[in-house]
């Protein structure tokens, strides 16, 4: 019986590039095959991905399995099991990872059932245990309130990553790396629904989960209007606004904007707090940020414990002295 060895990324693609998550995803596989002394391979499914092959290898990949098929080009669970299932059996990894997307969360529990091994959702972080070689697996549990490590004794070990979770390498496009083409062969008979149309999310300015600096609002900013104070001081930054559940639930921000463990997650250069608790809830979406900086009138919130710079006081004061001043300062 062949022996599981080394590191398989499934590698999403978006307008005709490696999305995000994908090269995050290579980024943290290749430190991860490195411990292991082992191969990195990537695995590209879709309609006209071939050509995103030495993307892959520039971002770290050692092979690239490629699986080409006008019949894969929108993502369905009945097209894409049989086929991970297929790549799965030939490349024969120690350890396969995704994106904790739409895809790699209906995609990975599937794939495990399948292989009769095991899969762990939502993981912030991903290590290899340097006396058992087994892949550390650590992600929240208890709504958030704490850190577990799970690992698994059956292979491949498989996990999704949240994004922002891993940093991406510098592409290198000199490296080299070998390219397998895999057939698809699959009967379009099988597979039982079908994409009639596809409405993209609208989005003004910088998404959210790109932004370098993101400005983030809790209940206490009250109403729509004192998320758009927030709009002006993010405008001012280059940034992006986004807000924790309940202003989304009440209708001041849209449900994109959330951030948090059931919203998105960020890790911006720079995230301003703005009258939020800090619940462990919404710091499992914020908690990469390189600085966070919070404003809020009490001392004793969660928030100024995960903060590195804090201002306590009325955020009505705070925040229109603060956009004043970056006005004078960007104006010199």
């Amino acid at each position: 019986m062949a022996e599981n060895k080394g590191v398989l990324v499934l590698c999403e693609t978006k307008e005709g590039k490696l999305a995000s998550i994908s090269t995050e995803l290579l980024g943290g596989g290749r430190k991860l095959a490195s411990d292991l002394g082992e191969e990195l391979a990537a695995v590209l499914v879709g309609s006209g991905v071939a050509g995103l092959a030495q993307e892959a290898i520039a971002y770290g990949a050692d092979k690239v399995y490629v699986v080409d098929d006008p019949i894969l080009k929108d993502y369905q669970t009945d097209s894409y099991l049989p086929v991970m299932e297929k790549v799965v059996g030939q490349a024969m990894p120690q350890v396969l990872i995704m994106g904790q997307t739409s895809i790699g969360r209906d995609l990975a529990p599937r794939l495990a059932f399948r292989l009769k091994t095991a899969a762990v959702l939502g993981c912030l972080e991903l290590a290899i245990d340097p006396q058992s070689k087994k892949l550390l697996q650590t992600k929240p549990v208890y709504g958030g309130n704490a850190q577990a490590v799970f690992t698994t004794d059956s292979f491949p070990q498989i996990a999704t990553v949240r994004p922002k979770a891993m940093t991406p390498l510098e592409p290198d496009q000199s490296r080299k790396g070998e390219v397998v083409k895999i057939e698809a062969g699959l009967d379009p008979s099988a597979i039982r629904a079908k994409v009639l149309e596809k409405v993209p999310e609208e989005v003004t300015g910088i998404k959210l989960e790109d932004a370098e600096v993101v400005v983030g609002g809790g209940r206490g900013i009250g109403n729509t209007e004192g998320f758009e104070q927030l709009e002006a001081l993010a405008k001012l930054l280059k940034g992006a606004v986004g807000a924790t559940r309940p202003p989304c639930d009440n209708g001041w921000m849209p449900t994109g904007a959330q951030i948090g463990l059931t919203g998105k997650i960020i890790a911006p250069e720079l995230y301003i707090a703005v009258a939020l608790s800090g619940s462990s809830q919404h710091m499992s979406g914020c908690s990469g940020s390189k600085t966070i900086v919070a404003i809020n009138k009490d001392p004793e919130a969660n928030i100024f414990r995960e903060a590195r710079f804090g201002v306590v006081g009325d955020w009505k004061k705070v925040v229109p002295a603060l956009t004043e001043k970056l006005k004078e300062l960007l104006a010199k």
